[in-house]
């Protein structure tokens, strides 16, 4: 695992380098949080806390692991999750119902409001509104399509006046299996309030259009966000190769 982080964090090193930045290294996930004072990607609701975040937006929330991290975590502020799958969000309602701040709505996020069809992995985690690319399949093969459901899709604009209220530092999370850079553009509005935000990197193709790791973080700093961490993420069994990192931006 050593090389398989040095490796992410080689390749991620060079494209700060080129930009004028330099990204540092952190011996853990926790290591890495206490150092900046973010939540890691295991989320540690006491770091959310220290950075004042007052609401998590939950993109992608299947059944609610990262909400029960956040609490696990220390972190008592609001949560809204947002998850498409109907199965996924049965278990979803069940995991939240006993908590008064955490908010659930089922739906997907994109860049239009409207319905489409979402295609279902054999994992649930994996399903995605994009083609699977072959080199995820070849990796993870419990991960292939089974079937698609149609689903509601909002964007984050049409529903942050109802959702955020007077939230002072949102932070966004992203699990949206190749629709990282679309949520984002459904965010015109919204991205200049939003304080932070954990999005899933793709160091090689693994759904059909769905954007690379240079291309979410040229977005975000774009945007006015600034790279506050890389955590590994999905590799390949055979390989060992590092597939996707997650990403922490927080605003300049």
């Amino acid at each position: 695992m050593k090389g398989i982080k040095a490796w992410a964090f080689n390749l991620l090193q060079r494209l700060f380098r080129s930009r004028g930045m330099e990204l540092v290294a952190a011996g853990t996930k926790e290591r890495l949080a206490e150092q900046l004072q973010l939540p890691p990607i295991t989320g540690a609701g006491r770091l959310l806390a220290l950075q004042d975040v007052d609401l998590v937006l939950d993109v992608g929330a299947a059944v609610g692991m990262y909400g029960r991290s956040l609490r696990g975590g220390g972190y008592e502020g609001r949560i809204c999750s947002f998850e498409p799958l109907s199965r996924q969000f049965e278990r979803l309602r069940q995991e939240s119902a006993a908590d008064p701040l955490w908010e659930i709505r089922n739906m997907a996020l994109g860049p239009e409001t409207g319905t489409t069809e979402i295609n279902v992995a054999g994992n649930f985690d994996s399903s995605s509104l994009l083609p699977m690319g072959e080199r995820h399949a070849q990796a993870a093969p419990a991960s292939v399509y089974v079937g698609t459901e149609t689903v509601e899709v909002g964007t984050i604009d049409s529903v942050w006046d109802e959702v955020v209220g007077g939230a002072r530092r949102p932070f966004l999370k992203l699990d949206v299996q190749g629709f990282e850079l679309e949520a984002l553009r459904g965010a015109e509005r919204s991205l200049p309030r939003i304080h932070g935000i954990q999005a899933e990197l793709s160091l090689v193709p693994l759904y059909e259009g769905g954007p690379l790791w240079r291309e979410v973080i040229e977005f975000l700093v774009d945007k006015g966000f600034h790279v506050a961490g890389i955590e590994p993420g999905y590799a390949d069994p055979e390989s060992g190769e590092m597939l996707q990192v997650d990403g922490l931006f927080i605003r300049d």
